[in-house]
């Protein structure tokens, strides 16, 4: 990983608040094809609003109008602390390899520039880093996650994301009422909090979890962070899910933001089919 992965948005040692600029020399490594290839899951390309998505999907035949879908977290946005990534792409995704254990039809959806697309002409690194949750990507992600949902004929869906993915799955669960259920690992919910906590620029053009409306009251809510969290640590959970109605958080003992949610995600979708 990056050194510091959410640092400042700083380009090259110069403040460049809402620039767009790229600066990083250097393409990490990607294992997302990879382990999706070794795994059998399907590879497409979808057009959202604005942007492109790479969409990864299990081979599971639907049952019982089910639904599941996996959303990444924020990757490498830097390449160092005040170099901003050519490509955010995770080296490490935590999220497609939690979807290997699911045998209920499952999507990966990709973010907007994400997983080699960050040259689409619609991209710019301010998409990932102070807009990554910004209305354009919600936007772009709301019309792919529609256009899976209507394919699959879903009546009961769930959304998973991990870090900023669960940012954004509660942001899109308020957007789309076919979405039943969302659960999120170590998420960022209250951004201010979260810079704060990291002494990190502000996330300017961003939506903030904690303050935006509540919009459904049916929806099904598990928020889970490990004990050991270091960078969305249980308190600043806790706190972000009062603010948002009292939302479930659950604390996971011995875990942290990346370990070891593959042992515990077998009971948690048995808890959440």
């Amino acid at each position: 990983m990056a050194a510091n992965p959410y640092a400042p948005l700083r380009v090259c040692g110069f403040l460049a608040l809402g620039a767009a600029l790229i600066c990083a020399c250097a393409n990490p490594d990607r294992r997302a094809d990879a382990i999706a290839g070794s795994l059998h899951f399907e590879k497409q390309i979808e057009t959202g609003k604005d942007f492109r998505h790479v969409v990864y999907r299990n081979s599971a035949a639907a049952r019982d109008g089910i639904l599941h879908i996996y959303i990444e977290g924020d990757g490498n946005p830097y390449w160092q602390p005040e170099i901003i990534a050519t490509d955010p792409t995770a080296r490490n995704p935590l999220m497609l390899r939690l979807m290997a254990l699911d045998s209920a039809r499952s999507v990966y959806l990709g973010r907007p520039c994400y997983l080699a697309l960050y040259q689409d002409g619609a991209c710019g690194a301010v998409f990932w880093t102070l807009r990554r949750y910004g209305p354009e990507v919600l936007d772009s992600m709301e019309a792919v996650l529609r256009a899976e949902i209507a394919k699959s004929g879903a009546t009961q869906v769930t959304l998973f994301g991990h870090s900023g993915g669960g940012t954004l799955a509660v942001l899109l669960a308020q957007r789309v009422d076919a979405v039943a259920r969302v659960v999120t690992i170590g998420a960022n919910l209250d951004l201010p909090a979260w810079c704060a906590l990291h002494h990190f620029a502000p996330l300017v053009g961003s939506l903030n979890p904690a303050d935006q409306p509540l919009r459904r009251t049916d929806l099904q809510t598990l928020h889970l962070v490990g004990e050991n969290d270091a960078n969305t640590p249980p308190s600043l959970i806790e706190a972000a899910a009062r603010a948002r109605g009292g939302e479930p958080v659950r604390v996971v003992a011995h875990f942290d933001h990346r370990c070891c949610w593959e042992s515990a995600w077998p009971q948690i979708l048995r808890e959440n089919p």
